[in-house]
């Protein structure tokens, strides 16, 4: 059985970064939220449970998901996103485990990019857990420049998701990404290397 790390993060915490380094240096790296986008496709099981539960008004004359109106669907009525976190975390679950079965029969080593990581409590999957972690205002910061919002704009969308502060005592390591890439990189191969620093504050 191959050892099994997850990834995990916030939003513009700089996960990206640390998992496309992964894929140029030949590890695997499994991307929950690509798994999620395949199964929302035509003829995927998301997109099939989805249309079977709202109907075909969420289809778009090219045949794939209206994902405004679906969003305004769920996102207005308490009882739809509580059905949409059920069926939806499940179907999601089940596919990331089959991956994460076939890969442990041939790598080594690999990840698991996994933005609700511990929110949806897959902890228990894996052997090692890493945070790339920024510190709130440079959270802030990066998340305005990249994806052109105001202040109060990236502080909302920040507001939704659990806290990196919070995340920082749950996983295993903590790379921390309030310096430039080249520091964030030098982190990521001392891990790789099994070079144990100190994680915690």
């Amino acid at each position: 059985m191959g050892k099994i790390i997850g990834i995990t993060g916030g939003i513009a915490s700089g996960k990206s970064t640390v998992t496309n380094f992964l894929r140029q240096n030949s590890f695997q790296v499994v991307d929950a939220d690509a798994v999620v986008h395949q199964l929302q496709k035509p003829g995927g099981r998301l997109f099939q449970a989805l249309v079977q539960h709202f109907g075909q008004e969420i289809i778009l004359e090219n045949g794939e998901l209206n994902r405004p109106l679906l969003a305004s669907l769920i996102f207005s009525n308490p009882e739809e996103q509580e059905w949409s976190k059920q069926i939806q975390g499940e179907i999601i679950r089940e596919e990331l485990a089959t991956l994460r079965d076939q890969l442990a029969q041939t790598e080594s080593i690999f990840f698991m990019d996994i933005p609700l990581l511990f929110e949806q409590d897959y902890v228990p999957w894996f052997d090692e857990t890493w945070l790339v972690y920024v510190d709130r205002d440079i959270q802030v910061e990066r998340l305005m420049k990249r994806d052109q919002l105001s202040k109060d704009e990236a502080e909302s969308r920040l507001a939704a998701q659990w806290s990196l502060e919070k995340k920082k005592h749950m996983a295993s390591h903590i790379l921390d990404n309030n310096g430039n890439r080249d520091q964030l990189l030098t982190q990521v191969i001392s891990l790789l290397e099994g070079g144990k620093q100190d994680d915690r504050d």
